[in-house]
């Protein structure tokens, strides 16, 4: 047995696009691996430690990573931690570099009516978890030059060394992603054989 965990991006939710997508594909093609995708919350602790909490539970069987905007963010941690692959989708780089903005708004997810209010300690938190990838055959980074979000040239300096595919154009929620779901689980499932 397997488990893949997509991880969200910042305000998302297990409705967004690709997590959806993601999970009728599995069902329809892999039904023997569990599809895992919780609802994150955008302060750093309380993320990190319901993931590090997921991973644990579904330890020793192998985990899947797939991870889109700071999800990617996420999932290079949890790669690192527990010495897992990772598909990473225009992933976030450095996030507290674009964090201050948000300091002192109300912010609401983009599915839900969930809202919430960014601090200062917020920063310091997901600075505390930033780290470079080390175990660079664990990584496959998909960009789209196109990211109106996020520069993706940032992401390919970062996992420079790394399993890339850059396209041209597209945004930021990754257009075709669906076109990598086999190859990508492929990789993902490669270290296990």
């Amino acid at each position: 047995m397997a488990a893949l965990l997509y991880i969200h991006g910042f305000l998302s939710s297990p409705l967004s696009f690709k997590a959806q997508q993601t999970q009728a594909w599995l069902a329809a093609n892999h039904p023997e691996i569990d599809y895992h995708c919780p609802q994150l919350s955008p302060y750093p602790n309380e993320t990190q430690k319901g993931l590090e909490e997921l991973v644990e539970s579904l330890l020793p069987q192998p985990i899947y990573l797939m991870g889109s905007s700071l999800g990617g963010f996420w999932a290079t941690w949890l790669a690192e931690k527990y010495n897992l692959r990772a598909l990473l989708v225009n992933p976030a780089v450095n996030p507290q570099s674009f964090m201050p903005k948000y300091l002192g708004m109300e912010l609401k997810s983009y599915h839900t009516d969930d809202t919430y209010l960014l601090q200062p300690h917020h920063i310091d938190e997901i600075v505390e978890v930033d780290i470079q990838p080390k175990r660079l055959a664990n990584y496959w980074l998909l960009v789209q030059t196109g990211d109106e979000t996020l520069d993706y040239r940032n992401a390919v300096e970062k996992y420079a060394g790394c399993k890339q595919t850059i396209e041209e154009g597209g945004d930021h929620a990754f257009q075709g992603f669906e076109r990598y779901l086999e190859s990508g689980l492929a990789f993902l499932s490669a270290a296990t054989k």
